[in-house]
């Protein structure tokens, strides 16, 4: 039943989170959750987000914008080390609220909260009228990389905060998704020379025909999701992301993910 379940939310999320750049791992990692330790769910997930961007980045790194790569990319890879120093120093920050639904307890926690709010406030650039009219500057993007990594390192939700940046970059959509997906593939880069330690500690427990299943299915939902690619516009893409921001971010600052 494992295998199942893992694999379709890893083909339906591969190809559904191509469009918005965000959202395969906090897909996976609950559902790696429900069968495996979180420490291992994490790992896992982590493996198969990266794996999934490398075949993503074969089929799409072409189009990709490489001056906002290293505006945007650089800073954020920087930034990210700084939000994983700053999470070690706040581990013992306690829930600002916590509550039961049902069966699920859930708790709110200061640094989701932020972030939830953060993308809210990024959301209405899309959904009110004076403020769709605003344009970027490319020279604002390194402080897009700088939030979108600090905020990653912090809570390991950086894909959404980095969309929120560069769809107000003036990329086409095939350029807007190839662009996350090289910035995506970096950022995975600096998290799993991270987590290699407890990976290779760990090995005896990683399920690996488990592990090749999500990720080909991963494969699977990002090629057909590619085919899609060149029948989406611009603002097809924007409501889609935007879309998925606001709804990420109540999910945020309810702490249900």
């Amino acid at each position: 039943m494992e295998y199942f379940i893992i694999c379709l939310v890893a083909l339906l999320g591969s190809g559904l989170t191509l469009f918005s750049g965000f959202g395969l791992g906090t897909l996976l990692v609950p559902v790696f959750g429900l069968f495996f330790p979180i420490e291992l769910a994490i790992m896992l997930t982590a493996i198969v987000h990266f794996l999934n961007n490398i075949f993503k980045l074969f089929l799409l790194g072409r189009s990709a914008n490489l001056g906002v790569v290293l505006r945007f990319g650089i800073p954020a890879i920087l930034f990210a080390f700084l939000g994983a120093y700053t999470l070690s120093q706040l581990t013992e920050m306690k829930p600002l609220y916590d509550y039961q639904m049902g069966k699920h307890h859930f708790e709110i926690m200061p640094v989701k909260l932020i972030i939830g709010i953060v993308l809210l406030f990024f959301s209405l650039f899309e959904v009110i009228p004076r403020l769709t009219r605003l344009q970027f500057d490319k020279k604002y993007l390194p402080i897009g990389g700088v939030l979108s990594g600090f905020f990653g390192g912090l809570s390991g939700n950086q894909g959404a905060l980095r969309s929120a940046f560069l769809i107000r970059a003036k990329l086409s959509p095939q350029s807007f998704i190839a662009t996350g997906v090289v910035i995506a593939c970096l950022i995975d880069i600096s998290r799993l020379t991270i987590y290699s330690k407890q990976i290779i500690t760990n090995h005896n427990q990683l399920d690996y025909m488990l592990l090749t299943m999500a990720t080909l299915s991963a494969f699977i939902g990002a090629y057909f999701g590619n085919k899609l690619v060149k029948k989406v516009t611009v603002s097809i893409l924007q409501n889609i992301v935007t879309a998925m921001l606001i709804l990420f971010a109540i999910l945020l600052i309810f702490g249900i993910i």
